[in-house]
């Protein structure tokens, strides 16, 4: 092919929106008549010019009239909304205040799926663990926490020091501090756990990892 080094430049009227703010999805967005865009599990009356989002649970917002609602696991966020620009300034109140939702998520994406935290207390923490097809935690220990996996669909392959273990549906396997273990999917289909953490260390500081995640 025969070089060149000539160029050439085309006007190009295509329409740009650099969507980085709640206020931008808000303009870009499908509305309905009240010029709202709702998206979840929304209940709405005399709401207009608004941007409603709920990811885990009901929201109902009476009288808004250019707000901006997110709602999440974590927290509820609400602004008019030509002040969302203004979120990252509540980001450096919770770090301020050592809040953990600053850094730290209820639903935390793996590279074997998904880990959402349900309930958390002092000295137990109750998880949902979501595993893909073929994947796998890595194999690992605590010293000062035990571990109940309750499967509630489908199959998994629990290790559990020496001995390797076929736990179904509905069936549960105790985990006690310092045994080596590691949960498994074998199956086809995502694999669905409720794990139960019980003990004085819940962190990850305790976590011993002696081989990395089955990732397929």
């Amino acid at each position: 092919m025969e070089k060149t080094d000539r160029a050439a430049t085309l006007m190009l009227d295509a329409g740009w929106d650099d969507v980085g703010s709640w206020e931008a999805l808000w303009q870009v967005g499908d509305k309905d008549e009240d010029r709202n865009i709702l998206k979840g599990d929304v209940l709405v009356h005399e709401v207009s010019d608004s941007y409603i989002n709920a990811t885990s649970r009901l929201v109902a917002a009476v009288g808004l009239q250019g707000h901006v609602v997110v709602e999440t696991a974590d927290a509820v966020m609400i602004s008019p909304r030509h002040c969302t620009q203004e979120v990252k300034r509540l980001v450096e109140i919770l770090k301020a205040k050592g809040r953990a939702e600053a850094d730290v998520h209820r639903r935390r994406y793996r590279p074997w799926g998904v880990l959402e935290v349900i309930a958390l207390a002092p000295r137990f923490q109750v998880n949902r663990l979501t595993l893909r097809p073929g994947a796998s935690i890595s194999l690992q220990k605590h010293h000062r926490r035990s571990e109940h996996w309750i499967v509630v669909q489908g199959t998994a392959r629990v290790t559990r020091d020496d001995r390797q273990l076929t736990v179904g549906t509905d069936e549960s396997v105790f985990i006690p501090a310092g045994v080596v273990h590691r949960i498994q999917n074998p199956e086809k289909i995502s694999l669905e756990v409720i794990e139960v953490q019980t003990g004085d260390d819940l962190g990850d500081g305790d976590t011993i990892r002696l081989e990395a995640p089955l990732i397929p």
